[in-house]
């Protein structure tokens, strides 16, 4: 039976800390930037409630250094920020990525580019997430559409970080960071919640980056529980000490690839509707699939067969689900708020096996559902 207390009004950035806590979230560092900056204010009131720490740092440069450092230490981390505060954290991002230090980034998404549009919708970081650090990195970003969509996606990106020994993004945008919906909490007993692997007690031979038979991700320890060991954004060997070796720098850029590479039925996900019988489907993510949904569900009632497709797991790309898909219509429409950067990779991906249409805004306005249902009655 469902508890009075699990039921929640809550906005979408108040459900990204609840979901944090429930994945054992215990420290949070960052700097207030609009529209992220209710969940700075939350992780502030709730994390000293379970033995958690927050700390409010001089830029968001220190923010993401912070939680790199936090998670080093043995905690469960995470940033929050919006388009600039991205920009800034990126270097570290990288840093993150070599190092194998999981956290939990989220980005709340508004209008840009530079101060832009503090306070207006946007989804033009999604190129950024992919490529917004330097060389190659594995990448890993999930995009809710709903405030029980950013709980539960919060759970899965601490538990993706910590299986994977990898920085992971949440991709927030504006419309779903202040929506306020009611939701129910989930019990405890009823969230997964996964930990990093961590070295046996008294190990002596323990090498930060060093990987058992069979196994991608190595045994993580934290600073104080006894290991000595480096850490360096420099390739690196096993022992996390530097290296020049191009075959020490091809085995482990290899790896960090292979990380995701190799499991990407375990990460990626997406929702599909009514694609069996469409002739069109329109795909879409985060706030703006709440509008290709409602397109979807007029044009139908109107006789028309179009389906949808949302991409939750935005990296990895879901490339080859898309391209089946694309092999049985006459048309993909790409609804984004962006000039246009998720379809480039809708594009890459299929090819000439239909052709692709875009629907995008830059203005800080959402897309309505009726502007997606304009382009469907003209693809058709």
């Amino acid at each position: 039976m469902m508890k009075k207390n699990n039921v929640k009004f809550m906005q979408g950035n108040e459900a990204c800390v609840a979901g944090a806590i429930a994945a054992g979230m215990k420290f949070y560092a960052g700097y207030p930037i609009t529209p992220s900056t209710e969940i700075a204010e939350v992780s502030a009131q709730l994390l000293p409630k379970v033995g958690g720490k927050f700390i409010q740092m001089e830029d968001e440069i220190a923010g993401m250094a912070a939680a790199i450092g936090g998670s080093l230490a043995g905690l469960k981390s995470m940033t929050a920020t919006s388009g600039p505060g991205f920009s800034l954290k990126q270097e570290n991002i990288g840093y993150a990525a070599i190092a194998e230090i999981p956290c939990v980034i989220v980005d709340v998404q508004r209008g840009g580019p530079s101060t832009g549009l503090p306070t207006a919708p946007s989804q033009g970081d999604i190129m950024q997430a992919k490529w917004g650090t330097h060389g190659d990195h594995p990448v890993i970003a999930l995009s809710p559409s709903s405030v029980r969509e950013t709980f539960d996606l919060t759970v899965r990106c601490f538990n993706l970080a910590e299986k994977y020994r990898t920085p992971v993004m949440l991709m927030l945008d504006e419309v779903v960071g202040h929506m306020r919906e009611k939701i129910v909490i989930p019990d405890a007993s009823e969230i997964e919640v996964i930990d990093r692997i961590k070295p046996e007690p008294g190990d002596s031979n323990y090498q930060p980056y060093k990987v058992k038979e069979g196994q991608i991700v190595p045994a993580m320890a934290a600073y104080g529980d006894g290991f000595r060991f480096h850490v360096t954004g420099l390739i690196h060997d096993e022992s996390g000490f530097p290296s020049n070796s191009h075959e020490v720098a091809d085995k482990l850029m290899t790896r960090l690839m292979k990380k995701v590479e190799d499991n990407l039925d375990d990460i990626i996900a997406f929702e599909e509707n009514h694609i069996e019988d469409a002739e069109v489907v329109v795909l879409s993510y985060g706030g703006t699939a709440r509008s290709a949904k409602s397109a979807m569900k007029k044009a139908r009632e109107m006789g028309l067969k179009v389906g949808m497709f949302r991409p939750i797991t935005i990296w990895p790309f879901p490339e080859k689900r898309v391209a089946e898909i694309a092999k049985n219509v006459k048309a993909i429409i790409v609804a984004e708020m962006n000039y246009g950067q998720l379809v480039l990779e809708v594009e890459r991906v299929v090819k000439n096996a239909a052709p692709i249409y875009h629907v995008g805004k830059i203005n800080g306005e959402v897309i309505t559902p009726d502007e997606i249902l304009a382009k469907i009655k003209e693809v058709l």
